[in-house]
Order: C-alpha cells, then structure tokens, then sequence
C-alpha cells in the first residue's frame, strides 16, 4: 500500500514468535499481526529491536517478513528492517524486502568500526539510490554505537534521502531540537521537509513528545497492548492532555514488566523481551514465549510477575 506522507501514529516492532526450536513461528506471528491491526495501529514496523532482529538468520529474516505481510493484506502499511554491519548487508536485506512487497525501510547507522557522519550520510544515500523505497534512519546508539548529528538528520530530510526518524536514542533534549529545526509541531511540520516524519521510540513519554511535534510512537510494549497507544495516541491528537497523561501512566506501569527477569542471572534483553513474549503467551496471542539465543528463558516467577503486571493493568491472561 502507499505510505502516508508524513507517516504518522502507533507503529508498533513487531515481536517475531519462536516455536521451541528456534524457528520462526508463522502461525503465532499471523495472530500477534491481528491482534495488532484490530487494536487499531497505524502500521508495522517488522525486524526491528524488539523483534529480535539481530538474533535471526537471513531465511528467519525473509520468513518473519513475509509472514508479516501475508497477515497485514494491505490493511497497514509495512516497515520493514534492514538493520546490519555494513552497506553492502543492508542492500542485500533491502533488495529482499522489496521483493516481498514492504512498504518501506528502516536502517541504522553502520556498526562494529565507527563510522564518521560522511559515511553515514553516504549509507543512507546508497540505500535510498539502490532501492526505490521509502528509507527511515533508526537512532539508537545504544545498539550502534553511534548517535546521528541533528543536523545529518535534517540535511537528509531535506534532500529527500530519508522520509522519516525512529527516535530511540533516549536523548529527549537533542529530539526536541530537532522538531523545532525542522519547523512543525502538533502534527503541522512547516519547515524544509514537510512530509519528513519523526517517530519517538521512548514509548514511556509519548505524549511529551508528540506534544513537542512527533508524529507518532514505535512502542515495544504495544505487541502486548497495541490499544492503549492507540487511544494515548488519539487523545494527544485531540488535546485531551489530561487523558493522554493518565492513559501514558498506565502504560508506564505496565511497562514494568520488563523487570521481572533477576537482573543478577540474565541480560536486560533476556528479561524484556522475554517479557513481552510471556505477556502474548499469556493472553493467548502466541504459542510460545521462546526468545532466540543465547537470551535466557524467564522462569515461573518471572512469568508470574508478567501476569500480576497484566492483571494490574487490566489485562486478564487466558493461560
């Protein structure tokens, strides 16, 4: 389907579900895809972080994609990630998700050897040049080791290069500079790239954000409930801020959830993502909470803390 210029709402990364092999479960991930699109998102953001992406192999890669696209059918546009070391990597993910029919791309800055802001505007610029797809630069040093000048981003929005910004770099300040350069807030952009859009990835203050001009929100914690950003979204859009507060609280303490793997035997990752996975498995959503390794399994007090989180929320599990 055509991408919306700017794109703009609850566009959540897709968690990509695991059968106890390993391999990506098609099945679960159709469902989670439903259960995503009757929740009312604007789009999908397949390959991603918190779809474990930079766990899986290039077949897994093609797999969960495709899957994906199979289940949206034209519904919601489809974001597709093409996150890897080098340019040459990224081209080969980009070309195969234009095969398969994605709506647009989204890509880091290169990583593993640090790279300069002329290298990075040249990757950016030679996957834009090679593919004939929209092109979003996903910020998030954290992963990359690198965190994109404001001012790259913008001379790459203004030439064209990039059609939009996933924000996770966690850098609120540098966020908000950016939305007044590029000259637009609450939803109206009026500076040099229009239809430039920017999505903020700190799913725990949207509301902050979309008041100071983002367009939207890539919440992980939306696979789990994929409404509540909508109705946050919707109320920030209608200057019910009040609501939108009391609505981003909720989601802030649902969000604590991530925390519930002991810090003192598995990884952070392990713990969030497995988290979201357990919340799914619980509410029926997907057949198993499996996460890839070498990420450690949550244990049975662990998933029962997701479930007091679910609970808590509002969310009764089925399992």
């Amino acid at each position: 389907m055509a991408l919306p210029t700017p794109l703009t709402g609850v566009v959540p990364p897709v968690c990509t579900p695991l059968d106890p092999r390993g391999e990506v479960d098609t099945g679960s991930l159709g469902r989670l895809v439903e259960h995503l699109v009757t929740g009312g998102v604007h789009g999908l953001f397949a390959l991603g972080s918190t779809s474990e992406v930079a766990y899986l192999t290039d077949a897994q890669r093609a797999t969960a994609l495709e899957a994906v696209l199979k289940a949206a059918d034209g519904r919601v546009p489809v974001l597709a990630g093409v996150i890897d070391t080098t340019t040459a990597r990224v081209l080969d993910h980009a070309r195969t998700a234009q095969a398969l029919g994605a709506d647009a791309l989204v890509a880091t800055a290169p990583f593993y050897t640090r790279t300069h802001p002329k290298e990075i505007a040249g990757h950016f610029r030679a996957i834009r040049a090679a593919v004939d797809l929209p092109l979003f630069a996903y910020d998030i040093p954290v992963a990359v080791h690198s965190k994109l000048p404001g001012a790259l981003v913008r001379e790459l929005a203004e030439d064209g290069t990039l059609a939009g910004l996933k924000d996770s770099s966690g850098d609120e300040g540098g966020l908000r500079r950016l939305l007044v350069e590029l000259g637009g807030r609450d939803g109206r952009r009026i500076g040099p790239a229009p239809d430039f859009a920017v999505l903020t990835g700190s799913e725990l203050t949207v509301d902050a954000a979309l008041l100071a001009g983002a367009d939207g929100v890539v919440p992980g914690i939306g696979n789990v409930d994929p409404a509540a950003y909508v109705r946050l979204y919707d109320a920030c859009r209608a200057g019910d801020w009040a609501g939108a507060a009391a609505e981003q609280e909720r989601l802030v303490a649902l969000f604590g959830m991530v925390d519930a793997g002991p810090e003192a035997e598995m990884g952070r990752s392990s713990s969030a993502l497995g988290s979201f996975k357990a919340a799914l498995h619980l509410l029926g959503v997907i057949g198993h909470p499996a996460t890839a390794a070498p990420q450690l399994p949550l244990g049975p007090e662990s998933v029962a803390e997701v479930a007091r989180h679910l609970t808590a929320a509002g969310l009764e599990p089925v399992r």
